[in-house]
């Protein structure tokens, strides 16, 4: 599946991913159409007046995934959909743990009812390492949503709508990570680290845009894509940003781990290693395994974690992806 001449919907579509996705899409690509389906005008109005941001294909949607009416609207015509629209703020989550709910689960629910009863052919979600094993609702939510889409292929049936997720870590400078507030808190010689033996996976926005957009032309329906990525140290990750700061360790927040998984030891079971990703692949009937012949089975008791990861991130690794160290 190609994404030239496709009528393409983006959910979410104003935040870090979508305004990447959409400029990368844009760019690289031919799409006929480009909606952005997005709550906030402000934000739609702000795209606009980027570089590509008035490029004739995009469409701006005023809408929420909670209102599956909208959505169905939304989706008339529309070929592939990239689900990024979420509540993804940990501590946010935790205070608000039915807005999440609503956004997060419902939204993924009326994203794959829209598709279906669209005939949309491949519907997209974006997930992350907090999904697994999660002990925030956050993950938890995420972890829904993931089994939503999945299950979305059984609901298919004989139709060509196809579902399948990608799953990634932390994303180096999007809004709301690690890093921009490190940037803030480089002027005042204070780093706040939650915890000094803390690691995470990271990846560029423009890698997560490209993995994203690779999977939907690969997919079958019902894989669940994880990259190869690199993780990094909190500590080193503080010294590479604000080398002169001291620290001020202030503890886990609730929700927090000290250290993220991509994929389980449970998961390796059904799980291939494709080159620079992994394919975990559905445990259901009408999965056809010959789809992925190509791939090497994963060892038993394989688990993809940041602390025993093969690949680290080093500061000249993270210059490059961020472009703002001192």
């Amino acid at each position: 599946m190609q994404w030239d001449g496709k009528n393409v919907l983006l959910t979410g579509g104003t935040g870090s991913f979508g305004r990447k996705f959409s400029e990368v899409l844009l760019r690289d690509h031919k799409p006929r159409v480009l909606r952005i389906f997005s709550r906030d005008e402000l934000k739609q109005t702000e795209m606009r007046a980027l570089a590509w941001g008035s490029d004739p294909r995009l469409r701006y949607l005023i809408g929420d995934v909670r209102d599956e009416t909208r959505l169905h609207r939304a989706l008339d015509g529309i070929n592939i959909v990239v689900h990024a629209a979420a509540l993804k703020q940990v501590p946010s989550c935790e205070y608000n743990p039915f807005e999440a709910v609503r956004t997060n689960i419902h939204g993924a629910e009326n994203v794959v009812n829209a598709a279906l009863d669209n005939n949309v052919e491949r519907v997209i979600g974006l997930s992350t390492d907090k999904a697994v094993n999660p002990v925030n609702l956050y993950g938890a939510s995420k972890l829904c949503a993931e089994k939503i889409f999945v299950h979305g292929n059984s609901y298919a049936g004989e139709r060509g709508t196809r579902c399948s997720v990608v799953r990634y870590g932390n994303v180096v400078g999007s809004r709301g990570s690690v890093i921009p507030v490190f940037h803030r808190q480089r002027s005042t010689g204070k780093l706040t680290l939650t915890d000094e033996r803390m690691t995470r996976f990271w990846l560029s926005l423009e890698q997560a845009v490209n993995f994203v957009i690779r999977c939907g032309q690969m997919m079958h329906g019902g894989e669940v894509f994880v990259p190869r990525i690199p993780s990094m140290k909190i500590t080193d990750l503080a010294t590479a940003i604000a080398p002169d700061c001291k620290w001020e360790t202030v503890g886990i927040r609730p929700g927090e781990k000290i250290h993220e998984v991509l994929v389980t030891e449970d998961e390796a079971r059904h799980t291939l290693r494709l080159g620079d990703f992994y394919v975990i692949e559905p445990e259901h009937p009408w999965w056809q395994h010959e789809k992925w012949l190509e791939g090497t089975i994963c060892p038993a008791g394989f688990r993809y974690a940041s602390d025993s990861n093969d690949q680290w991130l080093t500061r000249e690794d993270l210059q490059r992806m961020v472009g703002d160290l001192p």
